[in-house]
């Protein structure tokens, strides 16, 4: 489990959670002390039966809104519901805390409780063995994570204001004509940007776009900020990774990866002792 100092304040967390949903398409298992819901008020009011877990519309809101806030677009259906297993862990481990009495001592602030809930939960975690086989195979399943993907170098210039296609278009034209890029816009220059970093800040029909483009000349193209003037300057292959050359990385990850699916599966075990119910949650019926 990363190193996190358990009483870094909400706003910090909540950073650091978001950073989490641009790394993690899936976030299949997310439980960090402080990644927790701006909605928890509205849920810890409710909380009649301590085993009895109520989703309602306020976590649905919470996490479109962080969501949207990194990845520029609205979660999909397997987002979303990853998103109520990372609220419905936290809670379990919140409530599981109360019952442990890791509270005592405290002053009872809600991620400090459920970070040692999961500190408890941590010291019962034992790794099993692994040789360079099982090691190798396990690098293979998670390739995407240590192959060099491919990169791209471009220059990016946009025109201020709310420009039109036709304007970006017509300055495409003196670009080529030997203008400089930066005569009548903001130019930015990128270097080794991956496939995935274009997709998250440009769209995936900029990311193909790009990989078409002839090098060396300016071309108009839409982005998810507007049309903008790029230029690619240069394609760098994909190389994959030799297992050998990163054994070491490997090994770790396989740790993190091992305790984490320990981790999962301690916390879906206290889940049993709780009815969970949904309220106005998108994807569940109520």
């Amino acid at each position: 489990m990363p190193d996190i100092d358990d009483q870094l304040p909400i706003k910090t967390q909540r950073i650091l959670f978001k950073s989490r949903i641009v790394s993690e398409p899936l976030l299949h298992f997310m439980l960090l002390g402080g990644l927790l819901f701006a909605a928890d008020h509205y849920f810890i009011g409710r909380q009649e039966d301590p085993h009895t877990i109520i989703i309602g519309s306020g976590v649905d809101t919470e996490a479109v809104e962080l969501f949207q806030e990194s990845r520029g677009r609205e979660p999909n259906e397997k987002e979303l519901e990853a998103l109520h297993r990372v609220w419905l862990d936290n809670e379990i481990l919140y409530r599981e805390g109360l019952a442990m009495q890791v509270d005592k001592g405290d002053d009872a602030i809600r991620e400090r409780v459920i970070f040692k809930a999961l500190s408890v939960i941590d010291a019962s975690v034992k790794l099993p063995a692994v040789d360079d086989k099982q090691l190798d195979a396990w690098f293979e399943k998670h390739r995407d994570k240590y192959d060099e993907p491919t990169r791209y170098d471009f220059q990016e210039a946009a025109l201020a204001g709310d420009v039109a296609e036709a304007d970006v278009r017509a300055f495409v034209k003196e670009l080529n004509a030997g203008a400089p890029g930066d005569a009548k816009a903001g130019l930015r220059v990128f270097k080794g940007r991956p496939v995935a970093n274009l997709v998250q800040s440009y769209g995936e029909d900029f990311a193909k776009g790009l990989a078409d483009m002839p090098a060396g000349k300016w071309q108009a193209m839409q982005t998810r900020n507007g049309w903008r003037a790029i230029q690619l300057d240069a394609i760098h292959d994909a190389k994959p990774a030799v297992f050998e050359e990163v054994r070491n990385v490997v090994l770790q990850d396989w740790k993190d990866d091992m305790a984490a699916q320990q981790r999962t599966a301690a916390v879906r075990a206290l889940a049993k002792k709780y009815t969970v119910k949904y309220e106005h949650v998108t994807g569940h019926s109520e």
